[in-house]
């Protein structure tokens, strides 16, 4: 199909300095958790997406020295010349699909740790990180300011030597270009303090000094946070956001203006999940720039469609859309929206999976594309399907995340599909997580898959037809099976941390729910105790669900504080501010010892988890137990219902039988039965995903319950380093 004309304005060229970028589908600075350490996943990552038609691609942080180092964050670096041949590669990539690359050279001040490196990071001024725990810097003299500047135009020109189209000059989330303009972190007396023609001085010298080395070879882009959302003790849009834009433009230093909002403590406002935020949640704070500017300005703000974008052009708001979670989930978004496919592009939905791993160290995977960082290290595509030289028919039961995904992939391999699903409506455990507050934009893990499975001829879909027994099973006539029957909530309490149940509680009785049951419509009185034992979605969403239908809520933890894991996809800022307005109590570092019903009460024993003594003995107890003073006081409190988001147990009765029957597995024909999904271990949506997409991708191995074996990425004894340790002017 041809592009539909009205989408014309996305695929227009524009210059970037002595640049041109072909489209207007830029991907921004965006870690993927590869950094340096993985140059080959790190690579392969862009390299997709350049190949899906993104007019510009860019490294994520890019530490510009050994003094700026963020562990235990994997990010860029471009200290030497390993780095070089590193970026080569990850550009050549680029080039080869005529897009360009960019690089966001970064010093971060005190926010670097520098826990791997071990130097000391240098500021405007002494202070210590309001983001990084016990992390300082020391001040900088005239002679450091030169220093660090040489340290940004030496990094740049290895930029270039690259054969990077597109030098940052980084003046937001708080690093340091930032934290001389900013009052909150400036506060020095000489010629870069005070007034704010000094506040911004650091960053004039050090865009003037880039441009003067690097300037005729590649774009200067500015990426700038026009409002920190701190008030007025930072960077506000009104005040000095706009002020620094036309100064800066004036002086005509900057290529391009990547526009962008928040501070680095909470950087989840900008990158913001769609609990909170919706489309285009930054364009207030970009109306208006392009009528002070000259040069091109880009805006990004969880823009998942090319209508979305397109609206942003056509209204003056920007001249380029930044798309970088939108990226992740569909490296193929701009040429499908080129081929007239848009009913193909998998939208993202916002849940911040990515980041969550790329906060604890590790590479990024996407609810929506099991592919993601897997280009590389295990060689797939998200757009290409080998076709299976075996063509088998296989039986896929359960049409949740992993079921849906397994059956699209093994009908993209050109096998016989049979997808059975239980209930009426697809999506399996996805339908009851939608209706939580904020989270709607769920549902396109299950819509995308729904409309690909229709246009698989091999892949016949049947809904509604009632849990299958092994009979069914064993008697339908495949070739092969995969169940993805997903998992149910334990009914008595069970969690991690107290491995058992918790006396008196049993969701057979009206007084307590399982998350199911509440979604099922079983009645919740009006002081509602919810357990939060996963530290996810459910128990959060669960209280604020029924503080939205006015109940008094309480919500414990055994965490250090609820919903422990959105810590990881930067929520718990604006979850505590939620349940702080909406007046849910919230108990973190609780549990119930036991309940017991008081007629139709429910009397809870809530304990604090660490009552038990400080100072352990020096000896095992000879009659058993712990080795400290046990406590065992406890808060007696009345509820009328209680809501168990507990702990999950997986669906495997099913596995079980047909197990124990498999002696009638030949004479039925069935060559094997795999699990796929929350029925073999209960998980994170991304990862159920990527286990029905991978047992697909692998579907002829020995045992595609088992996963392949992957490239591993690492320095190998013996062979060359960069730098070597000879290059060390000192060996003490």
């Amino acid at each position: 199909m041809a592009r539909d004309p009205k989408y014309d304005p996305l695929f227009e060229p524009i210059q970037l300095g002595p640049k041109t970028m072909k489209n207007r589908f830029y991907q921004t600075p965006q870690c993927n958790g590869a950094g340096q350490d993985l140059p080959g996943s790190q690579a392969g990552h862009r390299h997709m997406k350049a190949e899906g038609g993104w007019g510009a691609i860019c490294t994520e942080l890019c530490s510009i020295s050994p003094e700026t180092d963020l562990t235990p964050h994997r990010l860029g670096t471009i200290w030497d010349q390993g780095d070089v041949i590193n970026y080569r590669h990850f550009n050549d990539g680029l080039h080869k699909h005529g897009a360009l690359g960019g690089i966001e050279l970064t010093h971060s001040g005190p926010h670097s740790n520098n826990w791997f490196t071990r130097a000391v990071a240098r500021g405007p001024s002494a202070y210590q990180s309001n983001a990084e725990q016990q992390s300082y810097c020391a001040p900088m003299y005239d002679e450091d300011i030169d220093d660090v500047i040489r340290l940004h135009v030496e990094a740049a020109k290895r930029a270039v030597d690259a054969g990077f189209d597109i030098v940052y000059h980084y003046v937001a989330d708080s690093m340091l270009v930032l934290q001389f303009l900013s009052p909150f972190y400036n506060k020095r007396t000489d010629q870069y303090g005070g007034s704010f023609e000094n506040r911004a001085r650091f960053s004039l010298r050090l865009l003037e000094e880039t441009k003067k080395a690097v300037g005729d070879n590649c774009a200067i882009a500015c990426r700038f946070s026009v409002d920190a959302l701190l008030g007025a003790d930072s960077i506000e849009k009104h005040e000095d956001g706009m002020r620094y834009l036309e100064r800066v433009d004036k002086e005509g230093l900057v290529d391009l203006w990547d526009i962008k909002l928040g501070a680095y403590i909470e950087w989840g406002e900008d990158a913001a999940p769609s609990r909170f935020q919706q489309v285009n949640h930054e364009r207030g704070f970009v109306e208006g720039i392009k009528g002070v500017v000259t040069k091109p300005v880009l805006m990004v703000g969880h823009m998942t469609s090319p209508d979305d974008m397109l609206e942003n052009i056509e209204k003056g708001y920007c001249d380029i859309v930044g798309g970088t979670r939108a990226s992740i989930a569909d490296p193929f978004l701009p040429k499908k929206v080129d081929e007239g496919r848009l009913d193909d592009i998998r939208e993202c939905i916002g849940c911040n999976m990515c980041v969550s791993r790329f906060e604890v160290g590790s590479m990024l995977v996407c609810s929506q594309n099991a592919t993601s960082m897997e280009e590389y290290r295990r060689g797939w595509h998200p757009e290409k399907f080998e076709k299976t030289k075996e063509a088998c028919s296989v039986l896929v039961v359960g049409a949740g995340p992993a079921g849906l995904e397994c059956a699209r992939v093994l009908g993209e391999r050109g096998y016989d599909v049979h997808l059975r699903e239980a209930e009426p409506e697809l999506g399996g455990h996805l339908r009851d997580v939608l209706k939580y507050p904020g989270l709607s934009e769920w549902g396109r893990v299950t819509t995308y898959r729904e409309t690909q499975l229709a246009k698989l001829k091999n892949v016949e879909v049947h809904r509604g037809t009632g849990r299958m027994t092994a009979d069914d099973i064993l008697e339908y006539g495949a070739d092969k099976v995969v169940l993805a029957v997903g998992s149910r909530w334990d009914p008595n309490g069970l969690s991690g941390a107290t491995g058992r149940p918790i006396p008196g509680a049993d969701a057979s009785l009206p007084q307590f729910a399982t998350p199911d049951q509440v979604m099922a419509g079983k009645n919740i009185g009006q002081r509602v105790l919810v357990l939060d034992g996963e530290g996810f979605v459910h128990a959060i969403g669960m209280a604020e669900m029924m503080a939205d239908q006015g109940k008094d809520v309480t919500i414990l933890s055994q965490s250090h504080i609820v919903a422990a894991y959105l810590e990881r996809t930067r929520e718990t800022a604006n979850l505590q501010r939620m349940m702080h307005e909406k007046g849910i109590h919230e108990r973190p570092m609780h549990w119930v010892e036991s309940f017991v019903l008081n007629g139709d009460e429910v009397m809870a024993d809530i304990f604090y988890v660490y009552r038990d003594g400080y100072k352990r003995f020096q000896k095992p107890s000879p009659d058993g137990g712990l080795p400290r003073r046990v406590g065992n006081e406890v808060e007696t409190k009345a509820f009328d219902s209680v809501i168990l988001c507990t702990s999950r147990w997986s669906n495997s009765e099913l596995y079980e039988e047909l197990l124990g029957r498999k002696d009638e597995w030949a004479q039925n024909e069935i060559a094997a039965i795999y699990r796929a999904g929350d029925c073999y271990a209960p998980r994170l949506l991304p990862d159920a995903m990527f286990d029905g997409h991978r047992i697909a991708r692998e579907f002829e191995s020995e045992n595609p319950q088992r996963p392949q074996a992957m490239i591993r990425e690492r320095q190998i004894w013996g062979q060359e380093t960069f730098p070597k340790l000879g290059d060390r002017e000192v060996n003490g």
